[in-house]
């Protein structure tokens, strides 16, 4: 539960928020205790917490299909951002990662991947670097080098019923794509044509 006690007490069930994760939590703690300092009225700091839109290509819900739930984190061009992004799923995760590598140490979100991935997808025109660290997890993987559509086709066979697949790719998109916005909207294209 959110609760923010002075000037005026306020509370709000965390399932609530249009934003998950611990640090969209922060974020929405701080803007509802600068709302609450204004003086804007509970309510309205309730339905603004409750409907905000997120940025484009950050934690985006794509949509559901066959019960498998699909969001675009393309804007996750480095390892600490694919952090934030795995630390927030609540289910087990088939994550697409991969692309432009920026000298990435993946040390930082092994044990997230251990813990809520079910499944991998590599997707880049040169993912050794992908296969050198986390195959030796036991995941399954798929290694995809011919552009977003069949990786998106790899993880929905790889996901369950109740999973998510993640495009939260850790790496630059300038080796497939012509930016991180690309990427996403051909994600969701892709998943939308599913």
């Amino acid at each position: 539960e959110v609760e923010i006690n002075e000037p005026i007490a306020f509370n709000m069930e965390q399932e609530e928020l249009a934003l998950h994760g611990t640090h969209n939590l922060y974020n929405s703690l701080a803007a509802g205790i600068s709302a609450n300092l204004a003086g804007i009225r509970k309510e309205y700091i309730r339905k603004a917490l409750s409907d905000f839109k997120g940025v484009e290509h950050r934690l985006e819900k794509v949509a559901t299909i066959r019960g498998v739930n699909f969001i675009n984190d393309s804007k996750a061009t480095n390892v600490n951002s694919c952090w934030y992004a795995l630390q927030s799923m609540t289910g087990k995760t088939v994550l697409i990662l991969g692309g432009k590598d920026k000298g990435n140490d993946y040390t930082e979100i092994e044990d997230l991947v251990r813990e809520k991935c079910s499944a991998l997808v590599y997707l880049g025109l040169h993912n050794e670097k992908l296969h050198d660290f986390f195959d030796r997890l036991g995941l399954p993987v798929a290694d995809v080098q011919t552009g977003m559509k069949d990786a998106v086709e790899a993880a929905f066979k790889l996901a369950k019923k109740g999973e998510t697949v993640l495009l939260s790719p850790c790496c630059a998109s300038f080796d497939l794509f012509k930016s991180y916005e690309d990427r996403g909207d051909q994600f969701k294209a892709c998943v939308r044509a599913l």
